[in-house]
């Protein structure tokens, strides 16, 4: 595809319907896609050769919700990641007995391609020993980073009485599947922006560049108001000290009228066949939303290149 043809992929809705997306690029240079389908029902996966080659490609369920118990309902967000030699998803689901009982599960297969591979059922992310904190509450929205050989989760839980707040926390891992250190409080909805309809953060992301390490995160209700935040950390620092993480004032990217985007986040971050870091997000295209925005279908996956400014700083801009 030409360069000019290229462009045409980025901030607009490129596949449809699938919100909270993820593209994760192996080793070998396949990329894969998942992200929450409308009928929170399933997990599905998407490879190709290339990022445009992802919009058409074939689209497998590799992973069906239980009928009744836990990861029987609302199964939402999933990641795929490469951990010291097999394939994980982390995902959020809840129970159809009680759907709002949200929590963080995970699932592992050891076979080399993980579309076709055999996915096997690891339960919900372990807490670290002595943690009685944890995945006790609402939780979701995790994802999985390494920095200097350790590998480190982050995820978004409710904490509090009547309407909770949904905080970011962050946990050294022992394993894949089991945390080693308890959680640490990384960011909580200080700001008006983060406070509109609910107050949120969720959705974590985390880019590396010029010896920084930068985790993006979504805010507010998932509307029209949805915006993502940025805290910074240096690769050097303890990852595992809040002091270490450096909180924006205001939104790095919010909804753009003039372009016609709504509700931007709940993002990651790939690499184009070329090397250019890419920001991988959802969003809507309608201002108004019919129904309750949850259920609302037309979140779209899209995708927006990168620039970084003088001082090494990633700038997302439509």
């Amino acid at each position: 595809m030409s360069e000019e043809g290229k462009e045409l992929i980025y901030n607009k809705p490129w596949i449809l319907q699938r919100a909270d997306p993820y593209i994760y690029r192996h080793t070998d240079g396949t990329y894969y896609f998942t992200a929450s389908v409308p009928e929170y029902d399933r997990i599905v996966l998407r490879k190709a050769d290339t990022l445009e080659g992802l919009q058409k490609a074939e689209e497998t369920e590799i992973w069906h919700k239980h009928e009744t118990g836990i990861m029987s309902y609302h199964v939402w967000a999933p990641e795929l990641h490469y951990v010291k030699g097999a394939w994980y998803l982390y995902f959020a689901a809840g129970e159809k007995e009680n759907i709002w009982d949200i929590r963080p599960y995970v699932l592992e297969c050891k076979d080399e391609d993980p579309v076709t591979g055999n996915w096997v059922e690891k339960g919900k992310m372990g807490c670290a020993p002595g943690d009685e904190f944890s995945f006790r509450a609402f939780s979701l929205d995790a994802t999985v980073f390494e920095n200097k050989g350790r590998y480190y989760y982050v995820w978004a839980e409710k904490t509090g009485v009547g309407r909770q707040i949904s905080n970011l926390y962050i946990a050294e891992m022992e394993t894949p599947y089991q945390l080693k250190t308890m959680q640490v409080l990384l960011t909580t909805p200080d700001y008006d922006w983060e406070r509109v309809g609910f107050w949120v953060n969720e959705g974590p992301g985390v880019i590396k560049r010029n010896g920084k390490i930068f985790l993006t995160y979504s805010a507010s209700d998932t509307g029209v108001a949805y915006c993502m935040g940025m805290l910074t950390a240096d690769e050097d620092a303890d990852l595992l000290d809040p002091l270490s993480w450096r909180k924006e004032r205001h939104p790095v990217l919010c909804s753009d009228e003039s372009v016609g985007i709504y509700g931007p986040g709940h993002n990651n971050f790939t690499v184009d066949e070329d090397g250019n870091d890419i920001l991988v997000y959802h969003a809507r295209t309608e201002k108004e939303i019919v129904g309750d925005p949850l259920y609302n279908p037309n979140r779209h996956a899209m995708l927006m290149k990168i620039k970084w400014d003088e001082q090494g700083r990633p700038v997302f801009r439509f």
